[in-house]
């Protein structure tokens, strides 16, 4: 029988997540949740693009909970504890790519109310995704076993933020194209939450790897523009913020053993005196032996293709991490399953011939 899953929301991964487990005969799609009022009574597979499911979406949370379903693919823009908590106690596992990446480190209170849902729907919840995610925390775990020893661990993210048509999430929740005093988790309760799901995968790592950190420090960098930028019909403003460094660092006794770089820019205009690496992600690990991966979503090998295509790539790999994990949640035991405990996850389809690995 296949796994029932529900679907909640469809931004940009969302509607990805619809996509592929339509095509998957192990997977079947159950329900769906939408923020929007305009989307609510809509067919799923309209909403993704493809044809019609038969499977309407509702922005009604006791609606959701009442469908019986094996797993909960959670990929909102803006995340809830109290949501999550809600569908693990009703017996679905969720798997997302929003937060949750290392619940252990959750204060002791949310923790505890996270453990208990776990264990009253025999449920559990897993997080992933691409960074934080897959390249911050799978990668590095899957190259440290040809490590003899690791010195230290760094995860380098280099992105444009002027290809990505969300300037919902750009501008209102990033907060580019604002006044420096804006842009501080101090100053604003997503970055702060952004930030800390970084911090989380720092301290994941760390955890895995045996690093002992005593602490994580973080920093922030600001670049202000130079000329005004039309971002989808938005403008940022010269004088206003056009890129941000974020640096997050697990030290112990000083010294920095797991860090986390994200140079992100809107606008084109690329400082100076940052560091100029390729787009995408560059994992370093320094050790015993040295070695060094790089990563970039591509929409295609075979011809070139806008930005957009390579964004849209992007969506696609940090749902399918998720999509892709669903049958080893659903089989794990109730409770915490990250990145660094449950099996590799592979590719649902592969090459699509034939299941790509053996059912059971």
């Amino acid at each position: 029988m296949p796994l029932r899953v529900i679907q909640w929301a469809t931004g940009n991964q969302g509607v990805e997540a619809i996509r592929a487990v339509a095509e998957r005969p192990d997977l079947e799609l159950v329900g769906g949740w939408v923020h929007s009022a305009g989307k609510d009574g809509a067919d799923l597979g309209t909403l993704a693009g493809i044809d019609p499911l038969g499977v309407r979406a509702t922005r009604d949370l006791d609606e959701v909970l009442a469908i019986e379903a094996d797993c909960v693919c959670y990929l909102p823009r803006n995340t809830s504890l109290d949501e999550v908590v809600a569908l693990l106690a009703s017996g679905k596992n969720v798997v997302t790519t929003a937060f949750l990446f290392h619940p252990r480190t959750l204060p002791p209170a949310d923790l505890e109310r996270l453990l208990a849902a776990c264990e009253r729907g025999g449920s559990t919840i897993h997080g992933s995704g691409l960074n934080p995610g897959n390249l911050s925390g799978v990668l590095p775990l899957a190259l440290s076993g040809m490590s003899r020893r690791i010195d230290r661990l760094t995860l380098q993210e280099r992105a444009d933020w002027s290809f990505y048509e969300s300037t919902h999430i750009t501008f209102d929740n990033m907060r580019f194209g604002c006044a420096p005093e804006e842009v501080s988790e101090e100053a604003s309760d997503f970055l702060r939450f952004n930030s800390g799901i970084f911090q989380e995968e720092v301290k994941l790592l760390a955890d895995a790897l045996g690093a002992g950190i005593d602490e994580i420090v973080t920093d922030v960098d600001l670049v202000l523009a130079r000329e005004d930028h039309d971002i989808f019909g938005t403008v940022l403003r010269a004088g206003t913020v056009a890129g941000q460094r974020w640096h997050w660092q697990g030290r112990r006794q000083g010294r920095t053993l797991v860090e986390i770089d994200a140079l992100w820019t809107v606008g084109g205009e690329y400082p100076s005196h940052w560091p100029t690496p390729a787009d995408g992600w560059t994992l370093t690990i320094e050790g015993d032996p040295s070695m060094r991966a790089h990563f970039l979503a591509l929409g295609s090998w075979e011809r070139p293709l806008p930005m957009a295509e390579h964004v849209r790539a992007a969506s696609i790999a940090t749902a399918m991490q998720v999509v892709n994990a669903i049958p080893a949640v659903c089989r794990a035991a109730p409770g915490i399953a990250t990145m660094a405990d449950l099996p590799l996850i592979r590719s649902g389809v592969g090459f699509g011939f034939a299941p790509p690995h053996p059912a059971g």
